[in-house]
């Protein structure tokens, strides 16, 4: 907030205030320097950036920009968070996952977790992948169950997870009114992930339960992570969730709750991205929607939604998995920005299996630090006012909501996912989304950008999938799954013949004229597994041949200038082929050349460009 000194001076008052036409036209003159002639709105849409679900990031947000008034936190609709305190009191909660099978082991890890920063936990009890019903008291040995919210995740066996809970809290003297937490139920959810048709009758009783005892528990959970996963866009994400949440509050009133009894049993779960402003977005706009279906439905005090915010499995990366410490911290900051009530920071390791005491470690901290040091959560609603957020949150919501009714017209989620008509609008966005990483217009630092193919992987114990073997249900993505399958590839060719697949980097010229498309040669081939061999530093024509021979590479690159292209290119590649080059590349867009079989550039079908290298390398 900018507060105007007492005297009413300005500190800008001798600086004319520019007009938006003004910063065009400086623009115009920047965006001619690059070759491009655009004037008026155009020069501003040149410098746009097109986003999933037809929303478009302008590079210039002013005054200008309006959105529908988002009134006050802790009231309708509830885009500026659910509570007027918003997290200021005392942070958001942190929700520690754990899917650990063994009692034991699972008990110490819950305990060092809550001793060191995490406020609930998220456990996976019962079915085959979850620690045994019996053995829930084990595992929440020493475990003060007033304080600690348990969240449960027990599809296969909820109502003997969710007996079990409520048995412990009377064993231990917890009060019905002291409980807290979910006991998880989402049928649908359950239903998404493995295409099991889903039988709402036990989250309706266990809603019903909650609801006349346990005024601190909830018993439904409006899981959105199966539609991310599946690859799905923020605006498909969000109306799914709101056709889930939908159809829990049908079957709900169905059964004799009120609206407004029906909605305090839902809690939502959202993914969280790198994308800090897209997931600041995401939060508020899902309020705002779930505030107007509560109004819809003749309950509009009832539309405060109590959101849990997870870091993305989807952004997760297998390769160099220590920038996923980076990737996760964004997303935790987009979260508890956009005023998330609870946050799960999933382990760096988590795409390698189960988790170590550093990597929990390291995801605790994460929320402790943006908490405590960062004072992430002392300002309610940080994003609020801010005209690039506010438009965001509109157009996201706008999108959202289109998606939610085409939803309802197909007749609502559970017809929407047995028709096929959620898989088919999922796998189109993914299919969309794949072609820009696949052209790395969607880079992912250390898989597709800056790879380390010389990396010891990371071993981690396998974890427990309790979707393996499903025999239905939509399918899981991950962003580095194209990448991941080429590097898996020349994981195979070093442990066959040990040593990795090669390209030889022919650069010409001097070091100057050589050295960017150099860099760009080795990143590109280095995010395939191919290792690139540059040595010497330049070649030319009548050196190119025994440089080749000594790499060892059956592939090789040219980079250069485009002036030094039209010198030597056709030389130097003839060379190359006489010495046995399967195929030469050129790095660049520049020209036609002979014996030059195809070209590299920033832009490129990658995964494409890759994958035919290592077939003809007869890397298998």
């Amino acid at each position: 907030m900018t507060v105007q000194p007492a005297d009413g001076l300005s500190p800008a008052a001798e600086f004319p205030d520019p007009s938006h036409d003004q910063w065009q036209t400086l623009v115009e003159g920047v965006l001619r320097k690059s070759g491009k002639e655009v004037s008026g709105s155009a020069a501003e849409e040149a410098l746009s950036t097109t986003l999933e679900d037809g929303l478009t990031t302008r590079p210039l947000y002013t005054a200008q920009d309006e959105s529908p008034d988002t009134g006050f936190p802790g009231f309708a609709p509830f885009t500026r968070g659910s509570r007027a305190e918003g997290n200021a009191a005392g942070g958001w909660d942190v929700r520690q996952r754990h899917t650990l099978t063994d009692p034991a082991r699972l008990n110490e890890a819950v305990l060092g977790d809550l001793e060191n920063g995490a406020t609930s936990l998220w456990l996976t009890v019962g079915g085959p992948v979850g620690v045994p019903v019996d053995g829930l008291a084990r595992t929440l040995e020493g475990v003060y169950l007033d304080l600690a919210p348990i969240a449960l995740d027990a599809p296969a066996d909820l109502d003997a997870a969710a007996t079990e809970l409520l048995r412990l809290y009377e064993e231990r003297g917890v009060a019905k009114g002291e409980a807290r937490g979910t006991l998880g139920a989402d049928p649908l959810g359950h239903e998404a992930r493995t295409g099991v048709e889903a039988d709402l009758t036990a989250a309706v009783r266990w809603a019903r339960v909650c609801d006349a005892e346990y005024p601190g528990l909830r018993a439904v959970a409006v899981d959105a992570l199966p539609y991310h996963e599946a690859g799905g866009s923020a605006g498909e994400e969000l109306g799914l969730s709101l056709a889930t949440g939908v159809a829990y509050l049908r079957a709900l009133t169905g059964a004799g709750m009120s609206v407004e009894a029906a909605c305090g049993q839902l809690e939502f779960r959202y993914a969280a991205t790198a994308d800090q402003f897209l997931t600041i977005a995401k939060l508020r706009a899902a309020r705002r929607l779930w505030a107007r279906v509560a109004e819809a439905s003749g309950a509009p005090a009832a539309g405060a939604q109590r959101q849990h915010a997870v870091s993305s499995p989807v952004m997760m990366t297998r390769r160099d998995p220590w920038v996923n410490m980076l990737r996760t911290t964004l997303a935790t900051l987009g979260a508890g920005v956009g005023g998330a009530d609870s946050v799960t920071v999933l382990p760096f390791d988590h795409a390698l299996g189960l988790p170590d005491a550093f990597a929990r470690r390291i995801a605790r901290n994460t929320s402790t630090i943006l908490m405590e040091e960062s004072h992430l959560a002392r300002v309610i609603d940080p994003a609020g006012g801010s005209w690039y957020v506010e438009r965001l949150t509109d157009e996201l919501a706008s999108a959202a909501w289109a998606f939610f009714q085409e939803t309802e017209r197909a007749g609502g989620l559970p017809a929407a996912l047995r028709s096929g008509t959620v898989a088919e609008r999922l796998a189109a966005t993914w299919a969309a989304r794949s072609a820009k990483l696949a052209r790395r217009k969607e880079p992912i630092t250390g898989v597709s950008e800056f790879p380390q193919p010389g990396e010891r992987p990371v071993e981690r114990e396998p974890a427990p999938d309790a979707y393996a073997g499903a025999p239905g249900g939509l399918p899981r993505v991950r962003r580095d799954e194209a990448f991941e399958a080429l590097r898996a590839r020349s994981d195979a060719h070093l442990a066959a013949t040990g040593s990795r697949p090669k390209v030889f980097v022919a650069a010409l010229g001097p070091a100057a004229a050589h050295t960017a498309r150099v860099s760009f040669a080795v990143n590109l081939f280095g995010a395939g597994g191919i290792e690139a061999v540059h040595d010497p530093v330049s070649v030319e024509a009548d050196t190119a041949a025994g440089a080749l021979t000594a790499s060892g590479a059956t592939v090789a690159v040219l980079c250069s200038s485009d002036a030094l292209y039209a010198q030597q290119a056709e030389q130097v590649a003839a060379a190359l082929k006489s010495a046995g080059a399967a195929r030469v590349f050129l790095a660049g867009r520049s020209g036609e050349y002979a014996d030059v079989d195809a070209h590299v550039f920033a832009g490129c079908d990658a995964v494409a460009v890759l994958t035919s290298v290592l077939d003809r390398m007869g890397v298998a």
